[in-house]
């Protein structure tokens, strides 16, 4: 499995939103300029994440982004399967978003492949934005 630069942005924008959590909002341009981040890019992060609930959005002046959430209650999992899928290195070991894969001939190597996917579920899903503060 890989973490797509988009879940690292992703992850990074939450980690700052939860750093300023009980704050104002904070408008894009601070957030990708704190976090050197594409503004465009991070634009299209955002609406991904507004979109599933995990942030909401103020207009106008003093408006921005905040965490719809505490930052207890998201998990770095949560973050990466909203952008990346799943979270397993091949999609015939997936919980979430299983296909038929080539690596199920081998049975050892499927319990590879599990053992591998639970290990980085569990660390991600077990990872809170408020530990990362």
């Amino acid at each position: 499995m890989r973490i797509s630069r988009k879940s690292e942005y992703a992850c990074l924008a939450m980690i700052d939103l939860a750093e300023h959590y009980h704050e104002e909002p904070i408008s894009m341009a601070d957030l990708a300029k704190r976090k050197a981040m594409p503004k465009k890019y991070l634009e299209q992060i955002l609406l991904a994440i507004k979109r599933a609930g995990y942030v909401k959005s103020t207009r106008g002046p003093g408006g921005g982004y905040q965490l719809a959430k505490p930052p207890r209650q998201i998990s770095l999992a949560e973050i990466v399967r909203l952008l990346d899928g799943p979270i397993a290195p091949v999609e015939s070991v997936s919980k979430y978003f299983y296909e038929h894969t080539p690596a199920e001939a081998n049975k050892k190597l499927t319990r590879v492949f599990k053992d591998i996917r639970d290990y980085t579920a569990s660390k991600l899903e077990h990872t809170y934005l408020s530990d990362l503060i």
